[in-house]
């Protein structure tokens, strides 16, 4: 079995399935380890739920099980002979990425648009990204807030005993920056890349800020099956040096590809340049999770970004991450219902609104969308190792 070294875990065990196995998968489990699973917590019902000892997200191939250390040893012995029982790997606590520094306004002129938006050439670009749908899976989303009036947004909620409403802010932020608006009720720059774009929030994370690898897979699949060409992910967990990638969120990640669906993951926070770099986080390194750093206003890489370190996880991108202001859900001070704060968590929306201008203008999906977004990149004339093909760069 895959043990995440040095990671939070929550006790329960991911497992997956060969693709095109599901079925048999589920058999195997209850063969070997007297493991029964229930459909995806959206279509299974409430009584097979609460009988399963698990669930399987059936278009991603992939079951979250809680099992004894028998079981787990019995899997384990399953994943390691020929059969549609994979990988097992143990579940993972994930957390939002935000900087607790106090962000401030850039010395640049945010009149008419955020430094951000300018730095991504958005303020430029002609493309709206209307008609293409953008998942933002985080804390959720305020769906009542001002700046968003007359737009929809398609919810969910994927933590038990919260709805949708977004009482942390960070999903709200997160949300504002890949869609929200150009002209903001009552004045104040536009902050939204995509601004026509269709919302899709889903709430995979606690209004405390964490969650699990559950949730997030959860919401994966129901994005996909909503047809989203975007799926933001601004969440993570802190890995060590040498820490394998999840074999479970790369197949996860693949498969979303195969159907069109494009994941961009944030790289994490735990650097402290110019005398720590740390490796980038869980599930953004994943090589078919697209990567992203963050920048400052003076284009420098910030000091929190976190960097390719080893052979296993690398920044493919940065967008602008310091001093983002974007909404938020509350008042905040003079800003009313939006805020500026940093982390690569504000620069990883900036580059999935970018990717829905590309899809609308030309029809990109999947694996090209990801080259697009690549060779369309601002080179910045820092190591790769820390931008990746550089700034994202809107058509």
């Amino acid at each position: 079995m895959s043990q995440p070294t040095g990671a939070e875990t929550t006790g329960r065990y991911l497992v997956l399935l060969e693709d095109k196995s599901v079925a048999a998968g589920a058999r195997e489990m209850s063969r070997v380890a007297g493991i029964s699973t229930a459909g995806s917590a959206d279509s299974a019902t409430r009584e097979e739920l609460a009988a399963a000892d698990g669930v399987i997200f059936q278009d991603l191939g992939i079951a979250v099980v809680d099992a004894t250390p028998d079981q787990v040893a019995r899997l384990t012995e399953a994943a390691a002979a020929p059969g549609p029982i994979s990988v097992v790997e143990a579940e993972r606590v994930v957390h939002a990425y935000t900087v607790t520094d106090e962000a401030a306004a850039p010395p640049v002129d945010e009149s008419v648009f955020t430094w951000g938006l300018q730095a991504v050439g958005a303020n430029l670009s002609t493309v709206t990204g209307k008609g293409i749908r953008v998942a933002v899976l985080d804390t959720g989303f305020t769906v009542a807030h001002p700046d968003f009036a007359g737009r929809t947004a398609v919810t969910q909620s994927f933590i038990t005993g919260e709805t949708v409403d977004d009482a942390h802010g960070h999903g709200t932020h997160c949300i504002g920056s890949a869609t929200g608006p150009r002209q903001p009720a009552g004045g104040g720059p536009g902050y939204g890349v995509a601004f026509e774009a269709e919302i899709y929030a889903g709430k995979v994370l606690s209004n405390a800020g964490s969650g699990s690898d559950s949730g997030i897979l959860a919401g994966i699949e129901w994005a996909i099956a909503n047809g989203c060409a975007v799926i933001s992910m601004s969440l993570g967990a802190a890995v060590r040096p040498g820490t394998p990638h999840s074999q479970i969120f790369e197949q996860a990640a693949t498969r979303a590809l195969s159907k069109g669906t494009l994941i961009i993951a944030a790289a994490g926070n735990e650097s402290r340049r110019p005398g720590r770099v740390n490796p980038v986080g869980h599930p953004a390194n994943c090589p078919s999770i697209l990567s992203v750093g963050a920048i400052d206003v003076q284009r420098a890489i910030a000091p929190f970004s976190c960097g390719t370190v080893d052979t296993i996880g690398q920044v493919d991108l940065v967008g602008p991450g310091v001093d983002v202001y974007s909404s938020w859900n509350k008042e905040d001070g003079g800003l009313g219902m939006r805020k500026r704060i940093s982390g690569t968590s504000m620069a990883t929306p900036h580059v999935a609104g970018v990717a829905a201008l590309i899809a609308e203008k030309y029809g990109s999906r999947g694996w090209e969308l990801w080259a697009r977004l690549s060779q369309s990149a601002r080179r910045l004339g820092l190591p790769s190792t820390d931008v990746g093909a550089g700034l994202v760069q809107t058509p």
